[in-house]
């Protein structure tokens, strides 16, 4: 399957828009011709030359009859495993790289335990480039890559990412360079916003995403689209005041829930200098599943420790639902890891303020949901223009 390096002129064009609709409407699964017709808007006359040229390009393929009495349906389904979605993930400890098919399947997926920081903006997008060539087994028709910090979606820029010291990093340059793609195929985005999308992927509830890490973001998805703000930084709740004579915060703050919530300050509240909670060898899950296993086992420390990160998270998060009134709050991030016992102690903050009727659930994707948000934003840019990909030569 062969992608095309740039968007056709064609990308705008009536019939093209049809094509994404289709496309898009078979995300859900099979349909017949009359169903796509509804569900798309588009006269049922026109559906069979627009699959016609969907299966020319490897998109779409058979799939069975819809049962049923009278003349039998033909179904349609997705067919995407050629058309690969690369999705990239740089965190402070560690670069990611994950290959789906535009069902979203997993093909391969590697990891590198590494000091990003002390790399430095160019040599981690080297390694990052490195590890996204020993995935790729063709040209992806999109990348996009999940960054803990600040960024500017439009631009594709990471304009603040304090864990990295990285600022003003133009990193779908960086990364388009590397790869040999063109600019506009490779999108940026913060790590909370890409996990808030890959929990919303299969409703359209509104919901927000609470991410925890090296630092504590936030991500805020409504009727499946992601709510930005008017600089693109909304959902940055790791700087609301949960201690007033708590820790001062890097921002300059007392008491942000930052202070309380990052991993380092809870593993530190959990065990003393020394302890092996500390080693960084471990990994984020090395280290959050020996916590989680303290708990388990009552260890006192421990167990105090959670507990306090859930009030924070809890007291935190009552002003997040007072504003924004979601129907869901997930816990991500390393929270997900710890969630049997982070839930309750947020429900309960949640239940004595007179809006706290949001639901409260861990991740079902735990520490993967950035990537995966990521996997369905690099599809995305073919969902929006399957002339992307070449139709086969006769």
């Amino acid at each position: 399957m062969a992608v095309t390096g740039t968007r056709r002129a064609d990308s705008a064009s009536p019939r093209t828009a049809n094509l994404a609709a289709v496309l898009r409407a078979l995300r859900g699964g099979p349909l017949s011709r009359t169903q796509l017709a509804a569900r798309c808007g588009i006269a049922k006359s026109a559906v069979p030359g627009l699959l016609t040229d969907l299966a020319g390009r490897g998109l779409v393929r058979p799939a069975g009859v819809l049962p049923g009495n009278g003349r039998p349906s033909r179904l349609v389904e997705l067919h995407g495993e050629g058309a690969y979605a690369l999705a990239l993930s740089i965190e402070a400890d560690r670069l990611s790289a994950v290959v789906t098919d535009l069902a979203g399947r997993v093909l391969a997926e590697r990891a590198e335990t590494v000091d990003v920081a002390a790399l430095g903006l160019l040599r981690g997008m080297d390694e990052l480039a490195h590890l996204a060539r020993q995935v790729l087994p063709g040209a992806p028709v999109g990348v996009a890559i999940s960054v803990p910090g600040l960024v500017d979606s439009a631009a594709a820029v990471l304009r603040l990412a304090p864990a990295l010291r990285w600022r003003d990093a133009e990193i779908a340059g960086l990364m388009a360079a590397r790869l040999n793609l063109p600019a506009e195929a490779v999108a940026v985005d913060n790590d909370a916003n890409l996990g808030a999308l890959a929990e919303s992927v299969d409703g359209a509830e509104d919901l927000f995403y609470l991410s925890g890490g090296t630092t504590v973001g936030g991500g805020l998805v409504s009727a499946g689209a992601i709510l930005r703000g008017a600089r693109g930084f909304a959902g940055e709740v790791g700087h609301i005041a949960v201690d007033p004579v708590g820790e001062r915060c890097a921002c300059g703050r007392t008491g942000c829930l930052e202070t309380k919530a990052n991993l380092a300050a809870v593993l530190r509240a959990a065990a003393p200098p020394g302890d092996p909670l500390h080693d960084p060898a471990l990994g984020v899950e090395g280290r959050v599943g020996l916590l989680a296993e303290r708990v388990r086992r009552g260890d006192q420390r421990a167990v105090t420790a959670v507990h306090e990160l859930g009030v924070a998270l809890g007291v935190a998060l009552s002003t997040v639902v007072d504003v924004l009134d979601p129907d869901v709050v997930v816990l991500g991030g390393y929270f997900a890891e710890l969630g049997e016992w982070l839930v309750e102690p947020v429900r309960v903050e949640l239940a004595a303020r007179p809006l706290g009727h949001a639901r409260v659930v861990p991740s079902r994707l735990g520490l993967k949901a950035p990537l995966r948000g990521a996997a369905h934003l690099a599809a995305e840019r073919l969902f929006e223009n399957p002339t992307l990909v070449e139709e086969a030569s006769v």
